[in-house]
């Protein structure tokens, strides 16, 4: 069921293999029994969980570039985007960063048979390493504005839908419109090298 839903809504957009459905679905399982006990997520609903997380970070990994690189999520959470982007970009180095320890314990567990993610159970200020490219998900910008900077150029934001003038620092692409919803949008850009 969560296999045949996340690939209908991702028909025409971005195809799945069957091992990477899968991998997707043991995600959702195991964050389904955490959430019991572990406020991991708000939603519930299987397919408001399929759309919103799966095929948004989805998204976001096919509009990364083969080459992509090395990849850190800030604020990870229960994974969003890092682990989709992880089981559809095998080749990239994924760090998950969650300031939050028991959601970073998730995080461990979610990610123990995906051998190109990490997790740094720390504040994404205190991250001493640099990336390739930055991603972030329902994470307020001016909140990691000045840190993302520090960590890599590049970056995509899942984010409501923002005029990107209004996210000074960086140049960024016009606004590519989410498939699923009204106002969510991915924002992909670089750090302004302009003083």
């Amino acid at each position: 069921m969560f296999e045949d839903l996340l690939r209908a809504k991702l028909s025409g957009i971005c195809d799945l293999s069957e091992a990477q459905a899968g991998r997707m679905r043991q995600h959702y399982e195991l964050l389904s029994r955490w959430n019991r006990v572990l406020n991991l997520t708000r939603v519930h609903d299987l397919e408001e969980a399929v759309e919103r997380h799966y095929c948004e970070s989805v998204f976001a990994a096919c509009h990364l570039p083969s080459d992509a690189g090395s990849i850190v999520d800030i604020g990870s959470g229960a994974g969003f985007p890092g682990i989709p982007i992880a089981v559809m970009r095998p080749q990239s180095p994924v760090v998950l960063v969650e300031s939050h320890q028991r959601k970073a314990a998730f995080l461990k567990e979610a990610t123990r048979d995906l051998l190109n993610v990490r997790v740094l159970g720390q504040r994404v200020e205190d991250v001493a390493e640099y990336f390739d490219w930055a991603v972030s998900r329902a994470v307020s910008f001016a909140d990691i504005a000045s840190t993302v900077k520090k960590l890599a150029d590049r970056v995509e934001l899942l984010i409501g839908e923002v005029q990107p003038s209004d996210l000074p620092g960086f140049v960024w692409r016009p606004p590519i419109r989410l498939p699923w919803g009204q106002r969510r949008v991915l924002l992909i850009g670089g750090v302004s090298r302009e003083t």
